[in-house]
C-alpha cells in the first residue's frame, strides 16, 4: 500500500510509467519494449500489476541475459520494439526521451543529436549519451513539491535508482515556476556550460547504472561503439513509423486502408474533447461514400502534426490577414510550414471532421487546440476505444476479408 500511495506524489508521466512498467531491479522500475508500445497505444496495461512482488523482480545475471538479443544500431528497423517484445529494458529517463522522439519533426532530430555530441566530433559515445539521465533527473527534482520526504525518496528510487535528498534544488516560493516540456529542457540544455559541467561528472552518475536496451543498441554490448547521426536519425524515424504502424494495423484488419471514421477515432481518442459524437456524426453525413485512408496518408498527417508549431504560425498569418481558411489554403500552409504534402482526400476528410458548422472553413484555433492535445499522448488521460463503425464500413471490411 505504501508503494501504491506513491501515485499521489507522481506527475502524469511518472504515473503512466509506473502503471506500465513490469520489471523491477534493485528497487528501480523498468519497461520492456512491449510495455513501452502498450504505454503509447493502449488505455491500460494488459499484464497484471505484479512488479511489486518478488517473483517478477530481475536478478542481475537475468537482466544481462535478456539484453543479449539486442541488435546493433545498424540492424535497426521499424519493427525493433515488436521484435524485442519482452527481451529488453527501458529506464524512466529513456521513456521520456522516446516520448520526445514521437512528437518531434525530423528537423528536430539534429538538435537532439547535437545535444548529446558534447565534444562536437559528429559522434556520440556512451558517456555523452548518459548525460541524458542527469538532465531529466534535474528537471524532475525542480518540479518536486514539499511533502512526505520518505515517499518522495521511494519514488526517486523507483524512477532513477538513487536515494539522495533533493531539497537543495527545490524552488523557493518566491521563484517563478515556468513550465517547460522535456523537449524544451533538452533544447535549452545544449549550452556548453551545462554540458561541460555534466560531462565532467558523467562517470559519477553512470557508474551505478545498469545497461539498458538503448545503451546496448547504440553503443554495443561492451559500450565502446560510437553513434553517428545517420544511425541516430534512422532509429528515431523507425520508432515514429513503428508506433504509427501499430495504431494503423489495429484498425485496418489486414486491409491496406482504414475507414475515415476510424481515422477520426484515432485523432480524437488522445484528446480532451468531451463530445466526440458530434464530430463523428458530422463526418458520417458529409462522407457518405467511404474511400479509406492509406498508411502513407496516415503517416504524412502525423508527420505534419509533429510540425504543428510552425504550421500554427502560418495559420495565424491567414487569420491576421482576415482570410478564410479553406482546403486549398490549409494544404498550402501545411506544405509551406512543414514541407509535407497532404493528399486532397486526406485534407477533405480533416475538414469534414473539424468543420462542425459546415461552412467549408476551418476554425484554426479549435483544430490546433485539439491537435495539441493529440500530441500530449498518454499524459492527459486516454479515451476508451469506441468503434461506432457504420454498417457500410462493416460490410466492406467483411467482403475484403474473404
Amino acid at each position: 500500500s505504501d508503494l501504491e500511495d506513491l501515485h499521489l506524489y507522481a506527475t502524469p508521466r511518472e504515473q503512466r510509467f509506473r502503471r506500465f512498467a513490469s520489471l523491477e531491479f534493485e528497487g528501480q522500475l523498468y519497461m520492456t519494449p512491449y510495455d513501452f508500445i502498450q504505454a503509447v497505444t493502449s488505455d491500460e496495461p494488459k499484464r497484471k500489476r505484479e512488479f511489486y512482488t518478488d517473483k517478477i523482480a530481475r536478478e542481475k545475471p537475468e537482466l544481462s541475459q535478456i539484453l543479449m538479443e539486442t541488435p546493433p544500431v545498424w540492424k535497426g528497423s521499424s519493427k525493433l520494439f515488436r521484435n524485442l517484445n519482452e527481451k529488453g529494458v527501458i529506464s524512466y529517463t529513456e521513456y521520456l526521451f522516446l516520448l520526445c522522439i514521437l512528437t518531434k519533426p525530423h528537423a528536430g532530430f539534429r538538435i537532439a543529436f547535437n545535444m548529446f555530441d558534447t565534444d562536437g566530433n559528429e559522434m556520440v559515445d556512451k558517456k555523452e549519451f548518459l548525460v541524458l539521465q542527469e538532465i531529466f533527473r534535474k528537471k524532475n527534482e525542480k518540479r518536486e513539491r514539499k511533502g512526505d520526504e520518505e515517499k518522495r525518496a521511494m519514488l526517486r528510487l523507483q524512477l532513477y535508482g538513487y536515494h539522495t535528498s533533493t531539497n537543495s534544488v527545490l524552488k523557493t516560493e518566491g521563484e517563478d515556476l515556468v513550465p517547460r516540456s522535456y523537449w524544451d529542457t533538452l533544447r535549452r540544455s545544449t549550452s556548453q556550460a551545462l554540458f561541460s559541467d555534466l560531462a565532467e561528472r558523467a562517470d559519477d552518475f553512470s557508474s551505478s547504472l545498469s545497461d539498458t536496451t538503448l545503451l546496448v543498441h547504440f553503443f554495443g554490448k561492451k559500450g565502446k561503439a560510437e553513434l553517428n547521426f545517420e544511425d541516430f536519425y534512422r532509429f528515431m524515424d523507425n520508432l515514429q513509423t513503428e508506433v504509427l504502424e501499430i495504431e494503423f494495423l489495429s484498425y485496418s484488419n489486414g486491409m491496406n486502408t482504414i475507414s475515415e471514421e476510424d481515422f477520426a477515432h484515432i485523432l480524437l481518442r488522445y484528446t480532451n474533447v468531451e463530445n466526440t459524437s458530434s464530430y463523428l456524426e458530422n463526418m458520417r453525413c458529409r462522407i457518405p461514400e467511404e474511400k479509406g485512408i492509406t498508411f502513407d496518408e496516415f503517416r504524412s498527417f502525423f508527420q505534419f502534426l509533429n510540425n504543428l508549431e510552425d504550421f500554427t504560425i502560418a495559420m495565424q498569418m491567414y487569420n491576421f490577414a482576415s482570410r478564410s481558411i479553406g482546403q486549398d489554403e490549409f494544404k498550402r500552409a501545411v506544405y509551406v510550414a512543414t514541407g509535407v504534402k497532404l493528399s486532397p482526400h486526406l485534407v477533405n476528410t480533416v475538414f469534414k471532421i473539424f468543420d462542425v458548422d459546415r461552412d467549408d472553413q476551418l476554425s484554426y484555433k479549435e483544430f490546433i487546440g485539439i491537435m495539441k492535445d493529440r500530441l500530449n499522448r498518454g499524459f492527459r488521460g486516454y479515451k476508451p476505444i469506441q468503434r461506432y463503425t457504420t454498417f457500410k464500413s462493416c460490410v466492406r471490411k467483411e467482403l475484403y476479408s474473404r
